[in-house]
């Protein structure tokens, strides 16, 4: 199997399985089941990103200064992107209780679905194309970093596909337009890596600054967006709990690289 058919099946099969759990829990999910699942994401995030990704792009570039400004920059980038999302957000709300203050009342399902659950929708769309660009761009550099790279990006995705999940059903949505909303937005992927397969051999020094930015992606995410979720459950049980998750997704995550070294080696 060539490292394109490998990078395709890899981002395919992710985005289906993502969105293939997330219909399957979302009937019967519990705080604690989401809990678990933010908490393996986080460690397999920062696992993939400082154990494999970033080394691999100081190695790529020759320039650890460089690269680490890539990655401060990226992060600050993905500061800003999401405060966009979330100004954005905030003014179509105030936009939406205007109308129903001057008569033109919407159901609710209607407002969230309408703008809400569109924004929420696009943004994490363009988030899987994105994230497909970053599996192709680590494929083209090594298979078994991209292959780590795409199950660090799932062990993320499942519980954030949970999340658009429940915010659309709850807004009114039907399960089956939930899903074809996911299904779709999932797709994103596979085709941000198909493009970015062919576009980056053409571009000099790309590989390694996309690199940089997926390590920045990465711990972005589970530092703003994951881990804060994390501290809403304080005690001591959760907090060692969330902590042996974390472990094991950081594990699972070296595990992997490491079986995946020794097989290409043989």
């Amino acid at each position: 199997m060539t490292p394109l058919t490998l990078c395709l099946l890899a981002t395919l099969v992710g985005g289906l399985l993502s969105v293939g759990v997330a219909l399957l829990t979302t009937a019967s999910m519990s705080r604690s089941t989401l809990s678990r699942l933010v908490s393996y994401a986080t460690g397999a995030l920062l696992a993939a990103a400082f154990f494999n990704v970033l080394p691999e792009a100081i190695h790529e570039s020759g320039n650890a200064q460089e690269t680490t400004s890539l990655v401060l920059a990226g992060i600050v980038t993905f500061f800003l992107l999401e405060k966009l999302v979330i100004w954005h957000h905030d003014h179509g709300q105030a936009a939406s209780d205007a109308s129903v203050v001057h008569g033109h009342h919407q159901g609710r399902g209607d407002v969230e679905v309408g703008r809400g659950g569109l924004l929420m929708m696009l943004g994490d769309t363009f988030h899987n194309f994105v994230d497909g660009i970053l599996v192709a761009a680590a494929f083209q550099q090594d298979v078994s970093l991209g292959l780590v790279t795409a199950v660090a990006i799932v062990a993320h995705e499942i519980p954030q596909e949970l999340g658009d999940f429940v915010v659309l059903l709850h807004a009114g949505c039907s399960r089956r337009r939930a899903m074809a909303f996911n299904l779709l937005s999932s797709l994103a992927m596979t085709l941000g890596a198909g493009l970015a397969w062919l576009a980056l051999p053409l571009m000099d020094g790309a590989v390694p600054v996309c690199l940089a930015l997926a390590c920045a992606s990465m711990t972005y995410v589970a530092m703003a967006d994951l881990i804060p979720s994390l501290h809403r459950h304080p005690s001591l049980g959760a907090t060692v709990q969330q902590l042996a998750l974390m472990g094991a997704g950081m594990a699972s995550v070296a595990g992997a690289h490491e079986l995946l070294e020794l097989v290409s080696v043989h």
